[in-house]
């Protein structure tokens, strides 16, 4: 299964509205990232925890749906997450990269680790991700 940026932003426009740009787009992983910008800042100019949550379930969200298949692309809903802050995010970027860890018949278990432009690890994410057939 392929899909691009154009899909992924006309089957979820929130991504495009979040200004999340894509890397890397396979079912091993999907990389993704999020400028960092004056209204998606916090205290401090650090990237705001809720704009690190978007990415991070964005960039999970396709990573299941490249795990779902042969077929259409089905539609992915977050059953679950856990998000870990290490540290904030401050520079340039935010950078997501997204991996299964559990492949199931209707549901991927994955990892979304954040980095910084420094590649220092800010923020991980656990996601247990539905994927409902269209």
């Amino acid at each position: 299964m392929s899909i691009t940026a154009a899909d992924i932003y006309a089957l979820a426009p929130y991504a495009k509205t979040l200004g999340v740009h894509f890397g890397r787009l396979d079912a091993g992983l999907v990389e993704a990232r999020v400028d960092c910008a004056a209204g998606l800042s916090t205290a401090g100019g650090a990237m705001h925890g809720g704009a690190l949550m978007g990415l991070a379930d964005v960039a999970g969200a396709v990573c299941a749906a490249l795990n779902g298949g042969e077929g259409p692309v089905p539609v992915p809903a977050t059953m679950e997450s856990s998000t870990h802050f290490l540290r904030p995010v401050q520079g340039a970027a935010a950078f997501a990269a997204s991996r299964p860890l559990y492949v199931g018949r209707s549901t991927v278990a994955l990892e979304v680790n954040i980095h910084d432009d420094q590649e220092r690890l800010c923020v991980r994410v656990t996601q247990r991700v539905a994927l409902k057939r269209p």
